[in-house]
This record gives C-alpha cells, sequence and structure tokens, in this order.
C-alpha cells in the first residue's frame, strides 16, 4: 500500500508540474502530460520511493503548509545577509564546515532538510552521514555541533519531523 501512495503522489506531483509549466491548457498537452507522468510513476525506476514517508494526516499537512512560509522567511533573510556581505566594504565572511546532528530519522526528511539548508543562500549541505549533516556556511557563528544545530537547522527540522519523521 505504501508503494501505490507514493506511486499516486508521485503522479499527481510530476502531473501538476506538468500542468503549471504548460499554462495556458489545452487537452492534448494536458493528456500528454498524464500519460508522461503517469508512466513515470509506474514503471519501476526506483526499488522504493521516499515519497512512501511522507505522511498525509491533517496536522502533516498544517506543518507542510507552515513550512513554505518557514522556509520563505530563512530564504528571505539569508538573501538580505549575503546581500550585505557582498555590498559591505570589508566583506565580512569566515567560511567553514561545520557538523551539525539532526533528529529526522527518514531518507526523505533528510533530503529535504538538505535542501533546504542548501537553497537558503550562505549555507550548502555538502554531505550527510547517518545523523551527521555537514554544511559550508558563509560566516561560522559557531563551531560547536550543538550551537550550528540550533543555528542552522532548528527552525526546519521542527517542521519536517511531523510532516515526514
Amino acid at each position: 500500500m505504501k508503494t501505490l501512495k507514493a506511486r499516486v503522489l508521485v503522479f499527481l506531483g510530476l502531473w501538476g508540474a506538468w500542468l503549471l509549466l504548460t499554462a495556458p491548457w489545452k487537452t492534448q498537452e494536458a493528456l500528454a502530460g498524464a500519460v508522461v507522468a503517469f508512466l513515470i510513476a509506474v514503471l519501476p525506476f526506483f526499488p522504493s520511493s521516499p515519497l512512501g514517508d511522507l505522511k498525509l494526516n491533517p496536522k502533516a499537512l498544517a506543518y507542510l503548509f507552515a513550512y513554505v512560509f518557514v522556509f520563505l522567511k530563512a530564504l528571505v533573510l539569508s538573501n538580505l545577509d549575503v546581500a550585505f556581505r557582498v555590498l559591505h566594504p570589508r566583506l565580512p565572511i569566515a567560511p567553514g564546515i561545520v557538523k551539525v546532528k539532526t533528529r529526522l530519522k527518514t531518507p526523505l526528511g533528510r533530503l529535504l532538510l538538505a535542501n533546504s539548508i542548501t537553497l537558503t543562500p550562505g549555507t550548502i549541505t555538502v554531505e550527510t552521514r547517518g545523523e551527521d549533516v555537514y554544511v559550508h556556511w558563509i560566516k561560522v557563528q559557531d563551531s560547536d555541533p550543538e550551537g550550528a544545530t540550533r543555528a542552522i537547522v532548528a527552525d526546519f527540522e521542527k517542521y519536517l519531523e511531523v510532516i515526514c519523521g
């Protein structure tokens, strides 16, 4: 059943992206998108889909909705921070790689966390090993793993735990 749910989510996600990219729609384009999305969803490209870890209960959906705003806030603030550093005459950077710990247990949760970190300017996920995530940070504010974890992943993690564990 988990595989069916994952495949339906893949189909809906791909078809939705197709529809967004091809608007305004014509019947032929919508059907072509549905066929391609269906083929990708049902063909066994991957032995197991990480989307099976996604929870679809009302609490998880509410947290997913809130996570979008938390991510957008982090995105705007980090963009402003990087812009300040670029425009500052002395270019105040102190780059380095820090280790942060994650409480997320599922591959999907760790994937979303790593991508959220990478998509916010000033940080790039370099590697993940189990519960450790190595992040390149434009200005290392705390090299201690606990302090770096609070600064980089704490906001994302509390939402991702509910969304996908």
